[in-house]
């Protein structure tokens, strides 16, 4: 058989294999698309899955969904994913280090963080402010680290729960710092910022969002932002980098991605949906004033970062002696 007729062939082959790829995509979506969302309602995630899901349902004509799994800092959420139908009706929105760590953390691990979710891509970057009630003493990180001091047990430090960015990102400012700190987790940003408002916590990492109304209105007072730059509502607080805590951030990419085995042609029309609905005005307005940042990426840049993000994270959890058996 001759090289021409032996590639012809080749050819074909590949065709009858995409061909239901491509005809799951032409069909697709002909019925409601779920978000899962590991977290609590009213937390970053699930507010930014709700303003991208009414966008993306407008785009691809169909109504998208979002359903809270608010347990176990993500674990359920996410491991729903992994055993979800590879068919595009079942995506997650995720933290790219919460989604790294939560395996990292214990040997127990429900889900696979790279090989249990097929990448779609990165929607938006977060930004993090340290943040205490607005009657505390502290005004600064250092007066932050001499109220540490003065109490035995050391301070009592929110987290939207285990793996989150602002779990592993105050655990770095604690290390870094030499604050004692006794972390209390919770399910999402929400119920956290309550209880820092009622004075139950003396600090907390909340996200731009969750925190923004409580800043306007004096109700919390900001020490710090987790940002490349400050931000306009607050514009006195200066930068971890600022502040000489540079090196304290982690990973503040937040993306979408479906079950392993999603075909290629419907990721790829996923992929262009999200990248579409970041570009929408009305989109993107609403993330700017809620102190985050519009991001985009290919399936195989995100696919990239979470290989990357896993090994990194899995080696911080190791340093801070986060890791249980």
């Amino acid at each position: 058989m001759s090289l021409k007729r032996r590639l012809a062939g080749f050819v074909a082959a590949l065709a009858v294999v995409a061909a239901p790829s491509v005809a799951h995509a032409q069909d697709y979506p002909s019925r409601p698309i779920t978000i899962l969302v590991g977290l609590a309602a009213g937390g970053v995630t699930d507010v930014m899955a709700r303003l991208y899901a009414q966008s993306v349902g407008t785009i691809l004509k169909q109504t998208v969904i979002v359903e809270n799994r608010p347990a176990a800092s993500g674990a359920v959420a996410a491991a729903g994913l992994q055993k979800a139908t590879p068919d595009g009706y079942t995506l997650l929105m995720f933290s790219g280090s919460q989604h790294a760590t939560i395996p990292a953390l214990s040997d127990v691990a429900i889900y696979d963080p790279v090989a249990g979710a097929q990448p779609i891509g990165v929607v938006f970057n977060f930004t993090g402010i340290v943040a205490v009630p607005a009657d505390s003493p502290a005004n600064s990180i250092a007066d932050l680290i001499a109220l540490a001091k003065t109490k035995p047990k050391g301070l009592n430090f929110g987290s939207p729960g285990a793996g989150t960015p602002s779990h592993l990102a105050s655990a770095k400012l604690l290390a870094a710092t030499g604050m004692k700190a006794e972390f209390i987790h919770y399910k999402g940003g929400a119920p956290m910022v309550s209880d820092l408002l009622g004075g139950q916590l003396d600090v907390a990492w909340p996200s731009a969002p969750a925190s923004k109304s409580f800043l306007e209105s004096k109700k919390l007072k900001a020490l710090a932002i987790d940002g490349a730059q400050r931000w306009s509502l607050v514009p006195e607080v200066p930068t971890l980098a600022e502040a000489g805590y540079g090196n304290v951030s982690v990973a503040n990419w937040f993306a979408v991605a479906a079950p392993p085995g999603t075909p290629p042609a419907i990721i790829a029309k996923l992929n262009a949906a999200f990248a579409e609905a970041g570009r929408d005005p009305a989109v993107k307005q609403r993330v700017e004033e809620l102190g985050l940042t519009v991001a985009t990426s290919t399936p195989e840049e995100l696919g990239k970062l979470m290989v990357k993000e896993a090994a990194e994270i899995k080696a911080l959890v190791t340093t801070l002696g986060l890791r249980t058996p």
